[in-house]
């Protein structure tokens, strides 16, 4: 029976993730501050047992995937847009975090060594991509402000680790060198773009060559495996190597595979992320409860405590940084460059307020060694693991459980813009079509009959594509309604014999596609 322990375990946490997703579509609160719930929960069963996450695991069988899904699905246009304000909170900020913390810290805990404080303020300093992706995801967020969030979340967790490994290796050698560590910070993201480049450019080449879906797929699925170990295997920066890959690969896939490969590969990612995505929160709350179990009580009030006051000076911290770069923009941005105009008042307390810490934060201070050079036990190793759990826990919470309530009070105006480009793509996309279509007919194997019925269909679809975003939304659910019942009638015959199973998957896919071109996608 023990050799099927671990797939029990796997059907477990299947069920809990999908009756955790459930629930959390009923209650005004988000999937993460459940799953880290329950994971707490099921740390405090008597008798139970939770072993130490191991921080390798979360660093190469987590992070790689969320952030080269995060990379693919990130708009290269809005993101060079906004680097400057990316660049601000990603770099700028974690290192004004790094240095608040630190010397709060110093003042809480006058007998920790600096490099020690430093490295704490490195591990708390980076919201978490996924947390904030979780979150914000199905909330009416403005466009920049989630371009902003997510760009900053794919570069914060390199520029902290790296202030991090340098912190640590202070702390335990006892030497330390501004100069050096400036230098290797520009070694390190420079390597780790070009590897990531590099990884992506052959998964295009080798896609290319393979023209199976399946092999295309389980291309991008090692590719952020792939980019990570190259990274570390050179002591660059992987998580900026995963960041470029991820990029490349969503800037050339289209060009390199099948519609049926495109589809399928967009399924299987989802999928991938969904799952690691709950399986990070049920993790954290887990660790909570493990931790909370074997901490003398003296020492978990004291971090507890002292975890309360990191968090709030993280929190306040970004609060006051981010009209920073609100500001700036109105004074540099003249000088030949061309940037966005900042955002209003509401969109920069929103990206304030959306700081939620996670995994990177709670791996990195579980990385922690424990022995100094000389032998000796690692400087409050245990209270500064605490104090990120606290930080964690915190930030989902409040953050976490005040964000939707906030974005509805906001009231941002729809989103005109994205709209506009959609009009514009669908229109110039089907001219195209119909200039394809009379450029063919005339080669000697069109037959005409062929060529009249495709002009009805572009002239059918160009309708469609006129009242898709403005028409009523009366008409929007008739048509809702008809491809419904187009599939209803379809499930019908498969069950009458009258038609196979496979034909009735090939004729449900092209319904499911018109009823996401319908604005149907989610209904049930």
């Amino acid at each position: 029976m023990q050799h099927f322990t671990p797939v029990i375990v796997g059907v477990f946490f299947a069920a809990l993730v999908v009756a955790l997703t459930a629930v959390a579509r009923r209650l005004p609160v988000p999937p993460p501050i459940l799953q880290v719930a329950a994971g707490l929960v099921i740390a405090l069963i008597p008798g139970l047992v939770v072993p130490e996450l191991e921080p390798g695991v979360v660093f190469f069988v987590f992070l790689p995937p969320i952030l080269w899904a995060a990379a693919y699905f990130t708009p290269l246009r809005e993101f060079k847009a906004n680097i400057r304000p990316i660049g601000s909170l990603a770099v700028g900020l974690v290192l004004v975090t790094s240095a608040a913390v630190a010397l709060v810290a110093r003042m809480l805990v006058p007998e920790m060594p600096w490099a020690v404080a430093i490295a704490l303020g490195a591990i708390v300093s980076p919201p978490d991509a996924v947390a904030a992706a979780a979150i914000v995801a199905r909330l009416p967020v403005p466009r920049r402000v989630t371009v902003i969030l997510e760009g900053e979340s794919l570069v914060n967790d390199a520029s902290a680790l790296i202030l991090y490994r340098t912190a640590v290796a202070a702390a335990v050698t006892g030497t330390f060198s501004w100069g050096e560590s400036v230098v290797r910070f520009f070694i390190d993201a420079g390597i780790g773009t070009l590897i990531g480049l590099l990884v992506g450019w052959l998964i295009i080449r080798a896609s290319r060559w393979t023209k199976d879906a399946l092999a295309e797929t389980l291309l991008t699925l090692a590719g952020p495996y792939l980019a990570w170990t190259a990274a570390e295997s050179l002591h660059v920066s992987a998580v900026l190597a995963c960041v470029a890959g991820g990029l490349y690969l969503g800037q050339h896939l289209s060009t390199a595979v099948s519609p049926m490969s495109r589809l399928q590969t967009r399924t299987v990612w989802d999928l991938v992320v969904f799952l690691l995505n709950a399986i990070i929160f049920l993790v954290l709350g887990a660790q909570f409860g493990g931790m909370l179990r074997t901490v003398p009580s003296g020492t978990l009030g004291f971090a507890l405590r002292n975890g309360l006051i990191v968090g709030v000076v993280a929190i306040v911290v970004r609060l006051l940084w981010v009209p920073v770069w609100t500001l700036l923009p109105r004074d540099l941005g003249r000088r030949g460059r061309r940037d966005e105009p900042p955002p209003n008042g509401k969109s920069a307390f929103l990206i304030g307020w959306t700081s939620m810490r996670g995994i990177v934060s709670l791996a990195s201070a579980l990385s922690l060694p424990r022995l100094l050079g000389d032998g000796t036990p690692f400087p409050w190793r245990t209270e500064i693991i605490l104090i990120a759990m606290c930080v964690i826990l915190m930030t989902l919470v409040v953050q976490g459980l005040t964000l939707a309530p906030i974005i509805r009070a906001f009231r941002f105006p729809p989103e005109q813009t994205h709209l506009e480009e959609e009009t514009l793509a669908r229109r110039e996309a089907l001219r195209r079509g119909a200039e394809a279509l009379e450029d063919l007919s005339r080669e000697p194997w069109v037959d005409r009959r062929d060529v009249e019925w495709l002009r009805t269909e572009l002239r059918d679809r160009a309708r469609l594509s006129e009242h898709h975003l403005g028409g009523p939304a009366a008409r929007r659910r008739l048509r809702a309604a008809m491809i419904d019942a187009e599939r209803r009638i379809l499930v019908r015959l498969r069950n009458e014999g009258a038609i196979s199973d496979e034909v009735l998957r090939e004729l449900e896919q092209e319904l499911d596609l018109e009823a996401i071109r319908a604005g149907a996608g989610e209904a049930r």
